[in-house]
């Protein structure tokens, strides 16, 4: 998977690299330009990007997408889709959820599977998952941060856009475009957000809020 994202990203082993959530966030120019600045930038799931016509926020450049089977598609998400990654998570296949593609799915558009043997697992392991209620797994934003993480350690990475790092109590989850909708019981933002928060503190992870 490494070298598929690499083969999308600006460069090979990339120096910078930029995951972003689908948190509502205001207009910063600093930010927006900061992500598109890096070599290879994630979204996840129904996300948003910024328009030529509209304010900065979150930029523009999408090369890799981390999505589950429950993706809400916005207008961004399969725009330029020839050019991008895209890498289902599906962590809900180690217990219940089935494997459908919704119907809408692009004919012409591949994705590859997240291994749950060498993502999910090691995940939720860092998470300490494996002791809470059976079914529990990781939020897809937290997901794209591991594989970017786990991916390219010596990369500087920047975090934008999880709501549940400075909101861990949350029980819907209000996106940038769209309804809102539940938090899912299968998720411990509270874990997520302190995991990643932590990573703020190594020296090479930065959120931009």
């Amino acid at each position: 998977m490494v070298r598929l994202i690499e083969a999308y990203a600006d460069r090979p082993n990339p120096r910078t690299v930029a995951v972003v959530g689908n948190q509502p966030l205001p207009p910063d120019e600093y930010r927006a330009k900061t992500i598109d600045s890096c070599d290879v930038v994630f979204r996840v799931n129904g996300f948003v990007c910024d328009e030529p016509d509209g304010p900065p926020t979150v930029g523009s450049r999408t090369h890799v997408v981390v999505f589950n089977r429950a993706l809400r598609a916005t207008r961004w998400v399969f725009r330029d889709y020839r050019s991008r990654l895209y890498l289902l998570a599906e962590p809900g296949r180690l217990h219940w959820e089935p494997e459908d593609i919704p119907p809408w799915w692009p004919a012409d558009l591949g994705f590859v599977p997240v291994s749950n043997r060498e993502v999910t697992l090691p995940l939720s392991r860092a998470l300490g998952l494996e002791t809470m209620a059976e079914g529990s797994w990781s939020t897809t934003g937290t997901m794209a941060a591991w594989i970017a993480r786990t991916s390219f350690p010596e990369a500087d990475l920047v975090l934008s856009g999880f709501s549940f790092i400075d909101n861990p109590n949350q029980t819907h989850w209000e996106h940038a475009s769209g309804d809102s909708c539940p938090v899912g019981p299968e998720h411990r933002i509270a874990v997520e957000g302190r995991m990643l928060e932590s990573w703020t503190r190594t020296g090479n992870t930065r959120l931009l809020r």
